[in-house]
C-alpha cells in the first residue's frame, strides 16, 4: 500500500500527534462506524465501493497492530518535521529573496547624497546666471544714464553761469533801499521807475519790517551810472539808489563815495556798515526833498513817482 496514505484520515480520525494518542477502542469504534458507511451492499451504484472498503480494512489492520501503528506514527512524525523544516526553509528563502530584492532596489535606486549634490550644483549654477544677468542689466542702465546725467550737469552749469549770481557784472547792479514809512515798492514798480535810465534785466526785493531794499540788474553799465546819479520814487518815501560796486568812472557828487572792501554777491545784501550809510543818506535826502518841494506841497500838490537828477 502507498506510504503516503494517512490511515487515521481513512478511518475518519484526527492524524498527527492527536492520532498517536488514540486508544485501540477508539480506533475500533471509528472503524465500525466507517465500515457501515462504506460497505459495498450499501453502495451498489458506486463502482469503487469494494476498493474503498478494502482500503478501510487495511488501514484498520495497520492501526490495530501495535508495531505497525508505531512505525506509522514515526513516519507521520518524520513527515511533520520535514514539513516544518521545509516551511522554515521556505520562510528563510522568501526572506532572503525579499532582502535581495530590497538590496537590488537600493543599489539601483538614485543615491540621496548624489541627488542632493546634483540639485545643489544646479541651483548654484542658476543663481550665478541670475547674478550675471542682474549685473549686466545694472551696467547697461548705468551706461545709458551716464550721457543724460552729463547733459543735465552741463545745462545746470550753463544756468549757473548765465542766470546765476556769479556771472553778473556787478557794475551793472544797483542797491536800491527805502524806508517803510509811506508807499512801499514792488519789483514791477521799481522796474518801471528805473527803466527811464535804461533797460532793467532783473529786480530782486528783500525787505525787513522797517526798511525795504532791492538789487536791480541794469542792462548796461551806463544805465546803472545814470540811475545812480538820480533819486526816484515818492517824495515822502524816496528811493536811495547806490551802485553795488563802483566803477572807475562812477561819481556821486552829493554824497561820499562808499566802496565795500569785498564786493558782495548778488544774493547777499550789503552789510551793517552800508546800512548805516544808507540811513544817513536817506534822512538827508528826505529832508532835502521835502524842503525843495515844500512850495508845491504847500499848494496842495504832491509829487509821486518822480526822478530827480542829483547836482
Amino acid at each position: 500500500m502507498d506510504v503516503e496514505v494517512d490511515h487515521y484520515v481513512i478511518l475518519g480520525l484526527p492524524s498527527g500527534e492527536e492520532g498517536a494518542k488514540l486508544s485501540d477502542k477508539e480506533i475500533s469504534k471509528a472503524y465500525r462506524s466507517k465500515a457501515l458507511e462504506l460497505h459495498p451492499d450499501k453502495r451498489l451504484d458506486d463502482p469503487n465501493a469494494h476498493s474503498n472498503f478494502q482500503k478501510l480494512k487495511t488501514s484498520y489492520e495497520i492501526l490495530k497492530d501495535e508495531k505497525a501503528r508505531k512505525l506509522f506514527d514515526n513516519l507521520l512524525r518524520v513527515k511533520r518535521v520535514k514539513l516544518q523544516q521545509q516551511s522554515k526553509q521556505n520562510f528563510k528563502r522568501q526572506k532572503l529573496r525579499s532582502d535581495l530584492e530590497e538590496r537590488e532596489r537600493a543599489a539601483f535606486a538614485p543615491d540621496v547624497t548624489t541627488k542632493a549634490q546634483d540639485e545643489e550644483e544646479t541651483i548654484a549654477r542658476k543663481l550665478k546666471e541670475e547674478i550675471a544677468r542682474i549685473r549686466a542689466m545694472h551696467s547697461k542702465k548705468a551706461t545709458s544714464a551716464a550721457p543724460s546725467f552729463k547733459k543735465e550737469t552741463t545745462v545746470r552749469g550753463k544756468e549757473s553761469t548765465d542766470g546765476g549770481q556769479s556771472g553778473v557784472d556787478k557794475e551793472k547792479v544797483l542797491k536800491v533801499s527805502w524806508e517803510k514809512l509811506g508807499e512801499n515798492y514792488s519789483a514791477q514798480k521799481l522796474k518801471e521807475l528805473l527803466e527811464r535810465f535804461g533797460g532793467v534785466e532783473d529786480v530782486v526785493i528783500k525787505s525787513s519790517k522797517k526798511r525795504g531794499s532791492a538789487l536791480v540788474v541794469m542792462a548796461s553799465k551806463d544805465a546803472a551810472v545814470a540811475a545812480t546819479r538820480s533819486v526816484c520814487g515818492s517824495l515822502t518815501n524816496p528811493l536811495l539808489v547806490l551802485p553795488l560796486q563802483n566803477s572807475a568812472t562812477t561819481a556821486f557828487s552829493s554824497t561820499p563815495t562808499f566802496v565795500e572792501p569785498d564786493a558782495p554777491k548778488l544774493s547777499n545784501l550789503v552789510g551793517a556798515g552800508y546800512h548805516g550809510f544808507e540811513d544817513s543818506v536817506l534822512k538827508k535826502l528826505q529832508k532835502w526833498l521835502v524842503d525843495s518841494a515844500s512850495g508845491e506841497v504847500g499848494k496842495g500838490g504832491a509829487v509821486s513817482d518822480a526822478c530827480f537828477a542829483s547836482s
